[in-house]
């Protein structure tokens, strides 16, 4: 019997690819592109399957939006919007 697939049921689910979220198959994709452009392309391939496999494991575990949330803690991407602080402003006074 084939595994149950989850269809997005709202419009604010993440995109998806098919029947893959996009968030699943980046770390594939990179692996993709960097195995053709430096001539390891199974190494590559099976080091993004590995990285698949472990953020599925991780997504499954945390809340929705945690990775974004972390992405943003360390600085790493900037949220827009009026009321999001710093993330390297630890305190925050009157």
């Amino acid at each position: 019997m084939a595994p149950e697939l989850e269809f997005p049921k709202h419009i604010d689910d993440p995109p998806t690819l098919l029947i893959w979220r996009l968030d699943d198959l980046t770390p594939l994709l990179i692996g993709l592109i960097i195995g053709i452009l430096s001539g390891q392309l199974l190494l590559s391939l099976a080091i993004g399957a590995a990285l698949v496999h472990g953020y599925r494991k991780y997504r499954d575990r945390m809340p929705d939006g945690y990775a974004i949330h972390l992405l943003w803690s360390w600085g790493l991407i900037p949220l827009r919007g009026r009321q999001v602080p710093n993330p390297y402003a630890r305190a925050f006074g009157p």
